[in-house]
């Protein structure tokens, strides 16, 4: 979806987000600017529909309003010409963030080693956009219905094992994260590699100030994924912790979407016994 801001494409960069409010009652949600064009003035976000605020996010035409759009929020990525390539990975939907981070580094020079990966065939997506920015592109299917039957560690300790690397970058899933890193760590025999992943918990304001985006170090330390991030270096996170407080109100997003389906076939059956 391309949303028509102009001030915020202006300073986008890859690694920013924004948070949107669909109308006054809607929740706030942060979703990774995927990509952008200061001089059309849009942003694009990818979005999977999977509770109320994506549901009500998909059911938007093209020239309907979004109530609030507030960005560009978080950190960009710091750009750089690196001495060896660099290993973009992206997961599911993290495939869309993945891409400005592998197309700004590709401008500087960096020569690009993208992974992307997904459960089926059917949720990979923007397979053109990233070959374009990419020396190599591996594609891995949990069912393989494409490319590699298995997930992207498996093609990243190949990379690995065979050529230097100075940086991966993983966005995707916690549990993908958690052992893209476990990876690339030093702990698995391998070389330890630099490696950053994209943090997307929940966040109300986008500032540091509500403290629902709070994520835990390996050392207790506590930080805040809207203002140190949401790029953070994945070797320092408490990625057990964070994928428990990812569940936290998951029995509350269930209730929330049952209501409005609910509500949505009752003003359905409404409207047919009027007519």
């Amino acid at each position: 979806m391309d949303l028509e801001t102009p001030q915020i494409a202006k300073k986008a960069h890859a690694g920013n987000f924004i948070i949107i409010r669909i109308n006054e009652k809607g929740e706030r949600i942060p979703l990774t600017i995927a990509d952008y064009d200061s001089i059309l003035g849009t942003i694009t976000i990818v979005f999977q529909v999977v509770g109320k605020t994506t549901t009500l996010l998909s059911h938007l035409n093209e020239g309907d309003d979004i109530l609030d759009v507030a960005g560009p929020l978080g950190n960009a990525i710091h750009i750089k010409k690196y001495e060896n390539p660099v290993v973009v990975i992206g997961g599911g939907i993290g495939i869309a963030p993945a891409y400005p981070q592998a197309k700004e580094l590709k401008e500087a020079g960096n020569k690009i080693l993208t992974i992307i990966g997904a459960r089926t065939k059917k949720l990979l997506f923007w397979k053109d956009k990233m070959a374009s920015v990419s020396e190599e592109l591996v594609i891995c299917t949990d069912d393989g219905s494409e490319g590699i039957k298995g997930v992207v560690t498996e093609p990243l300790r190949k990379i690995i094992t065979e050529k230097k690397v100075s940086l991966v970058i993983a966005i995707g899933p916690l549990l993908m994260m958690k052992y893209v890193v476990l990876t690339t760590n030093g702990s698995s025999g391998l070389p330890k590699i630099d490696t950053m992943v994209s943090l997307n918990p929940i966040m109300i304001d986008g500032t540091g100030m509500c403290g629902g985006c709070r994520y835990l170090t390996n050392t207790g330390e506590v930080y805040f994924a809207c203002v140190d991030g949401p790029d953070v270096d994945g070797h320092t996170v408490d990625f057990d912790n964070l994928i428990k407080r990812s569940m936290r109100y998951k029995e509350q997003e269930m209730k929330s979407i049952e209501h409005y389906e609910h509500e949505c076939k009752a003003i359905e059956k409404l409207n047919k016994n009027k007519n």
